[in-house]
């Protein structure tokens, strides 16, 4: 009898359910780093984050990593997370989704001044701020120095006040400020914005989601949720104020980038 008990037993742990481990979405994300993310969890980016691990009904957790140079070797590349939010898509040394929204720098400056252009004249007279990384400006300080500019340019950090430079157009430390366009939308309220023209490949940038190379599923099932929620990613950006370039929900009716490792 207790020899039967024993067999029936152990059939029905064969049998019985066994509970479905919840997934984790790990993202790498900046503590201190409006209007992105911060560990409130108030930036756009920390808000996206969470419509993805919603669509993948995955737990959300954040782990917390400063923004600077090397941060994708030293943080999702290192294993430390799953993804990071806010890759250019081209960015060789992760793996890309498909874009989640595209920007472009943006000229900030005072109301009525009116420059929209990297060829306008009036910026050979102008003080012209600009983030820098290092010693390093961003992508526009490239244009400005092949038009003879370099003299005019001002550089204010990227790394812990991205909106820097926006406050040096409002307190008339500068005339003229470029900024990326996310960074404008979260700062320079009051003040007067255009995107950056000519249009190219230094002032336009697709935004996705980096994972390491190799993680094919991964890449996959982002892909798939970037999808679902493109329409609630879009409402997030423009309640952020987020110049836009085109639609991005538009672009994920195409077939998304291939999943192979880069």
């Amino acid at each position: 009898m207790c020899s039967r008990f024993l067999s029936l037993a152990a059939t029905a742990l064969l049998i019985a359910p066994v509970a479905a481990q919840e997934r984790t979405l790990r993202v790498c994300a900046d503590p201190d780093n409006p209007p992105f993310s911060n560990e409130r969890r108030e930036g756009f980016d920390n808000e996206i984050a969470a419509l993805i691990a919603n669509a993948l009904d995955a737990k959300l957790e954040f782990t917390w990593y400063s923004q600077r140079r090397f941060s994708l070797r030293n943080s999702v590349n290192a294993g430390l997370c799953d993804a990071v939010l806010g890759v250019p898509t081209s960015l060789d040394n992760v793996a890309v989704t498909r874009p989640y929204y595209r920007s472009s720098y943006v000229f900030v400056e005072q109301p009525g001044l009116g420059i929209h252009s990297m060829d306008d004249e009036r910026l050979k007279n102008l003080r012209i701020g600009l983030n820098i990384a290092g010693e390093d400006y961003t992508p526009p300080g490239h244009l400005l120095a092949r038009r003879g500019l370099t003299a005019n340019l001002k550089g204010f950090p990227i790394y812990g006040d991205p909106g820097s430079v926006v406050d040096a157009v409002r307190r008339k430390q500068v005339d003229v400020g470029i900024v990326w366009g996310p960074v404008a939308g979260g700062f320079a309220q009051g003040l007067d914005i255009a995107p950056v023209k000519p249009a190219n490949e230094l002032t336009v940038f697709d935004i996705a989601i980096g994972v390491r190379k190799g993680e094919t599923a991964l890449l996959n099932d982002l892909n798939r949720a970037l999808t679902r929620e493109c329409s609630a990613i879009r409402a997030v950006l423009l309640r952020h104020s987020v110049p836009l370039e085109g639609d991005t929900c538009s672009d994920a009716l195409q077939p998304p980038p291939s999943a192979s490792p880069r």
